[in-house]
């Protein structure tokens, strides 16, 4: 579903926190200010759940106001009144209460940010305001309000960073059958098409696909060898205009290229049943590139590989470095997974979802929203498993760290080429400042979140018992998909 989780479900404090924009009856920022000590108090239902009152007298909040007011009154414009003549009265009577409602707000907003911050109360997710006290609030005729916000609470728990804790890391193999498929689509992706009369066991039929009964329509390539393999024979010895039928489902069985031949996902494809017909508009055939010198200098350079071995090692060599990749990966889940299993972790989680209902600002119904919960809740509790980690072990996020990652993320966006960065020179220090500062700051906040998950990662690593075992590729891709 990919529920929006803002900033504040991924740091424990507010202290760290940058608000998600989400919007119930006041403004939630945080920003400093010397606010006069507030009624404030902290009511526990639970270690996880609580609420915050705050009370405001009349001289809390009227300075302000009246402040406000006469500035208005020093501005306003209004007919029958030379400008900056306008009686504070009548002022009051026309906009008191909105003034009113304007500074309370901005009251509340600072100190309730203050009050969190000052007693280092961890919270998860923002403080939700009681809308049905708020909504009962006459801005006419009240002098003292209380507002009241549920908050979710951070509860103590514990883990184990040590030796004890065992977890597996897979070294793949890069065996003969690896390499050689692998060369074999270097081959077909280095080689050239062809638009043979009549179809054979490895080319692509292209053409229009619909449905026998059905609107459903579309421009479709299909692979012969993706179909199952009962199915292939009768794909063979087709024209240009000739016209197939058969049972789209039981032909593709790979939901993912059922995907990429229909253009359709979820529900549609769901809905995409029985016969459908392919009418032949071109053949297409791949003929393999030779191995050869040509195909080693277009791969790696100019006479860099020179020969049939010295081509076949420098694969090996990149295959294992994409492996090495992998199983890095799966052993961050690993971890991930290890720890979740191991720690003991209570959320609240009406507050939650509630929380979650909001902020996503209508985009999930609760339906959805709880559809996702027990993913969206696996990546909070490794989140605050993480910032303990960090915060007890002292690590620190230097801003060399964030420029590296936002170097990374740029080879990424420019397609995994590191040389095009290179070409950059003197200017990719501006180049890399100017991507940070981009995108209202939410570049630099995932560049840093990036770089201080890596150093907890690491200091993670070195701390538990990583043992390794050999996997062939066929073994770890049926361990990953399972």
């Amino acid at each position: 579903m990919g529920v929006r989780v803002p900033p504040s479900a991924q740091l424990s404090t507010l202290d760290n926190d940058k608000p998600s924009g989400l919007r119930v009856l006041f403004y939630y920022i945080s920003l400093t200010l010397n606010i006069k000590a507030l009624d404030i108090t902290l009511d526990k239902q639970s270690a996880i759940e609580a609420s915050i009152k705050i009370t405001l007298k009349e001289a809390d909040y009227q300075p302000k106001v009246d402040e406000k007011l006469k500035d208005y009154a020093k501005k306003a414009s209004i007919k029958g009144f030379r400008p900056g003549k306008v009686p504070v009265g009548m002022v009051k009577k026309m906009y008191g209460p909105s003034v009113l409602v304007d500074e309370v707000n901005h009251m509340l907003s600072h100190a309730l940010n203050d009050y969190i911050r000052e007693n280092e109360i961890e919270i998860i997710g923002e403080p939700l305001p009681n809308k049905e006290k708020a909504a009962g609030i006459n801005w006419e005729t009240q002098k003292e309000f209380e507002f009241e916000y549920k908050v979710g609470l951070v509860d103590e728990f514990k883990y184990d960073l040590s030796k004890k804790q065992k977890v597996k890391k897979y070294k793949i193999e890069a065996d003969d059958k690896v390499l050689d498929d692998t060369i074999e689509n270097i081959q077909k992706q280095n080689g050239d098409n062809t638009t043979p009369e009549v179809s054979a066991a490895e080319d692509t039929l292209n053409g229009e696909l619909k449905s026998v009964e059905g609107e459903f329509t579309t421009q479709a390539a299909i692979e012969i060898t993706k179909l199952m393999k009962k199915d292939q024979k009768k794909f063979s010895g087709l024209k240009k205009d000739d016209t197939i039928v058969f049972d789209f489902k039981k032909t593709i069985k790979d939901a993912n290229y059922q995907t990429q031949v229909t253009g359709l996902q979820g529900d549609d494809l769901n809905n995409l049943e029985g016969e459908v017909e392919l009418t032949v508009q071109s053949i297409t055939r791949n003929e393999p590139a030779a191995v050869n010198q040509d195909l080693f200098d277009k791969l790696f350079g100019k006479d860099a590989v020179k020969s049939e071995e010295e081509f076949k090692a420098k694969v090996k060599e990149e295959v294992e470095k994409d492996f090495d990749k992998q199983s890095d990966y799966f052993l961050d889940l690993n971890i991930r997974d290890h720890f979740l299993a191991k720690v003991k972790i209570d959320l609240p989680e009406t507050f939650l979802k509630e929380w979650l209902l909001l902020a996503n600002e209508g985009k999930f119904t609760a339906e959805q929203i709880d559809k996702d919960f027990e993913n969206f809740t696996k990546g909070l509790k490794w989140d605050l498993i993480k910032n303990k980690v960090a915060k007890e072990n002292e690590i620190k996020v230097e801003n060399e760290d964030v420029q590296e990652i936002a170097k990374n993320q740029l080879v990424q966006q420019f397609g995994g080429n590191p040389a095009i960065l290179a070409q950059l020179g003197d200017k990719l220090d501006e180049f890399v400042q100017t991507y940070l500062s981009n995108n209202e700051g939410e570049n630099y906040r995932n560049a840093y979140a990036e770089a201080l998950g890596n150093k907890t990662m690491a200091v993670i690593k070195e701390k538990i018992a990583i043992t390794d075992e050999n996997i062939s590729f066929e073994k770890f891709q049926k361990l990953v998909a399972n």
